[in-house]
């Protein structure tokens, strides 16, 4: 990241880069304005048409914070230039999106409706009734507004064979966790749900996490929904 870091960042036509007390750093552009306080480690200073971002030392903590503030503020830059936004599809029989005013319904498969608002700075654009488009100046609140329309209904897969590993296909599957209990033969956790996953990996595979509690493992592999 501190390569990143050492990189200027260009202020085009139009746009105003300020830097207050505490790294407080707010870019003003033809699409909005932007406000973050950055880290106090950094030194944020703005050079002709230019914004140039030096850290104290090179310590590790320092080349990271180095790389997040510079990539931080061209986010903004670029926020305020040309914005951002995320596409999503619903796809689904009768599944499908309307939009009034500020207010997104969406169609599920639920026995209700989900309803949910823009958020202060975010707009969301509705094609049709299946393609839905986030938008706003804020990168951070674009993704996250888009993550959690998406956890309304997450994709499921599409098939799943016993025994076969679901990261071989371009198939979406989740992740999720199996308790192996205290006597339990390793090797062979149980599903929560009280039937075995055909799917599920070896005891010596990727992912496994300790719990607290004697006797207690957590694996988390792929499995069929």
């Amino acid at each position: 990241m501190s390569r990143i870091g050492r990189l200027p960042v260009a202020i085009p036509a139009g746009v105003t880069v300020e830097v207050a007390e505490n790294n407080v750093v707010t870019v003003k552009g033809p699409k909005g304005t932007l406000t973050k306080e950055l880290p106090v480690e950094m030194e944020i200073k703005v050079e002709g048409e230019e914004v140039i971002v030096t850290r104290p030392n090179d310590l590790k903590k320092m080349k990271s914070l180095h790389g997040l503030t510079r990539t931080l503020i061209n986010n903004m830059v670029v926020g305020v230039t040309e914005g951002y936004e995320k596409v999503l599809e619903v796809n689904g029989v009768g599944y499908r999106a309307a939009k009034s005013g500020n207010k997104l319904t969406l169609n599920l498969g639920y026995s209700h409706p989900v309803e949910m608002i823009d958020p202060e700075g975010i707009e969301t654009v509705l094609e049709g009734q299946n393609k839905i488009t986030v938008k706003g100046i804020d990168k951070e609140k674009v993704g996250q507004f888009a993550a959690e329309i998406r956890d309304k209904r997450r994709p499921e897969r599409s098939s799943c064979r016993p025994g076969a590993d679901p990261r071989d296909s371009g198939d979406l599957f989740q992740a999720f966790a199996v308790r192996l209990r205290a006597g339990d033969q390793p090797g062979i956790p149980h599903d929560p749900r009280g039937t075995p996953c055909g799917n599920r990996r070896e005891s010596g595979g990727g992912g496994r996490t300790c719990e607290d509690g004697p006797g207690s493992l957590i694996f988390k592999y792929p499995c069929c929904p």
